[in-house]
């Protein structure tokens, strides 16, 4: 079938882009710019590209797959709708490629890449040619998204909506025997109006898990219990107190089917880090890998790029990369380097560039989940915080000017931002080097 796939440089649509292709199908797309690491995996690939979204451009396919980007306006979309062309959304599509598959599915506010990359990780360690898709990137796995040949594949579930015409949460399509909740906060202001809107979306999937799938969860966060109170027609598998796998971050342990492991050693760092390791463990036990298998994989995982990721090294100074974009997961990382390098003083840069953060949903929390860090610099291009902190610039040059200034006065500077953070520590490395 000749696919054309219309906002093709996104994570998820270029990971299906090459799900598409392993699966015999002739794949083109377009988008309104390229660029990397997306743009070379597509050229890789060898899948024709277009820039840009005019009519003229449009190949002729047998089905269009239309990206959430995309809405009523775009020339493509009119034209697909003027003439009745086939179209679907990527998540549509996936689920179709899905249907005979055991998928493990996670899903959460947080930790959904790093999750499902340890499991991904652990599976592919026992030697199984599983599928995925997962978006971001690992230092471990070559690529973001394969078919494989195996019946387990691993999808990383994004509660956002699927596309302009589907605002269904994108993973109500994936139809999971194992499912991840890792936690659930507000977020995505942009589509969901509060909580209870995100928690709908939660129960709708909860309601398709089939009664001899699992659900794995953490008992204590608050919203998932209210979540589960609504109704669970699966088995339940809770990580806390009452369950047979634990957190202690107290000692860097987990407990899991009765014995205890440390964490001690392992590359990863961070208590949030330590649920996800056990996450990954029970989805993959669940699937027919022992706990130690899996403790044993995870012990040389590197992590996912842009999830504390170390881009900068010398004797007197650390620059540390996050992808960070909410109060709970800024808490989280400045916490993991805390206690990961004891003692040390923390310069943070923190740009509010989700679409919540921007438009000053989060009100104070925000601030208040930074107040650990020794100083932080605010890049806040809508003044959301103006007159509630200092430091506050709405240029990307004012900010690295002030960083230029005060970074030896710091051990490490950790950056947290969702969106292209090279712009911010590249220039930063190029001037410590130059000193």
């Amino acid at each position: 079938m000749k696919i054309h796939i219309l906002g093709i440089c996104g994570t998820f649509m270029g990971g299906l882009a090459q799900i598409l292709k392993e699966s015999g199908h002739d794949i083109s797309g377009a988008d309104k710019q390229f660029y990397a690491p997306m743009s070379d995996h597509l050229k890789k690939l060898n899948i024709k590209t277009t820039e840009g979204y005019l009519v003229e451009t449009m190949p002729d396919a047998d089905l269009y797959i239309i990206g959430n980007a995309l809405s009523r306006g775009n020339p493509c979309v009119e034209n697909i709708l003027d003439n009745k062309l086939p179209y679907k959304s990527g998540p549509e599509m996936l689920g179709e490629i899905l249907k005979d598959r055991d998928v493990i599915a996670i899903s959460g506010t947080h930790g959904k890449t790093s999750t499902a990359y340890m499991t991904c990780h652990i599976l592919l360690s026992q030697g199984l040619d599983i599928g995925f898709l997962v978006g971001g990137i690992s230092n471990m796995i070559d690529g973001s998204a394969r078919l494989g040949e195996d019946k387990l594949f691993v999808i990383e579930a994004d509660e956002y909506d699927s596309a302009f015409f589907d605002k269904r949460s994108k993973f109500i399509h994936y139809s999971p025997n194992t499912l991840v909740i890792n936690n659930i906060e507000f977020d995505h202001a942009d589509i969901f109006n509060d909580l209870n809107d995100i928690k709908r979306q939660f129960h709708h999937l909860v309601k398709i898990i089939p009664g001899n799938g699992n659900i794995i969860y953490f008992e204590d966060d608050k919203n998932i219990l209210d979540l589960l109170s609504q109704g669970s027609w699966s088995t339940l598998i809770p990580i806390g107190e009452n369950g047979s796998y634990q957190v202690d971050t107290k000692d860097n342990l987990i407990h899991a089917l009765g014995k205890k492991y440390s964490l001690d050693n392992f590359e990863i760092f961070g208590a949030h880090n330590a649920k996800n390791i056990v996450a990954a463990i029970a989805a993959a036990n669940i699937n027919g890998v022992s706990v130690d298998s899996s403790i044993n994989a995870l012990k040389n995982f590197e992590g996912v790029k842009r999830r504390l990721e170390i881009k900068y090294e010398d004797s007197s100074t650390m620059i540390i990369d996050d992808f960070a974009h909410h109060p709970t997961a800024i808490k989280y990382a400045i916490n993991a380097v805390q206690n990961k390098f004891k003692g040390s003083s923390i310069l943070g840069l923190i740009e509010l560039g989700s679409n919540t953060m921007s438009e000053g949903v989060h009100g104070d929390e925000v601030i208040n989940a930074s107040s650990a860090l020794d100083k932080v610099i605010w890049l806040d291009s809508k003044e959301v915080l103006a007159g509630k902190c200092s430091n506050t610039y709405s240029s990307d040059n004012q900010c690295l000017e002030l960083i230029k200034d005060d970074i030896s006065k710091f051990d490490i500077l950790l950056i947290m931002t969702n969106k292209n953070s090279e712009r911010l520590w590249s220039p930063i490395i190029e001037h410590i080097k130059n000193k």
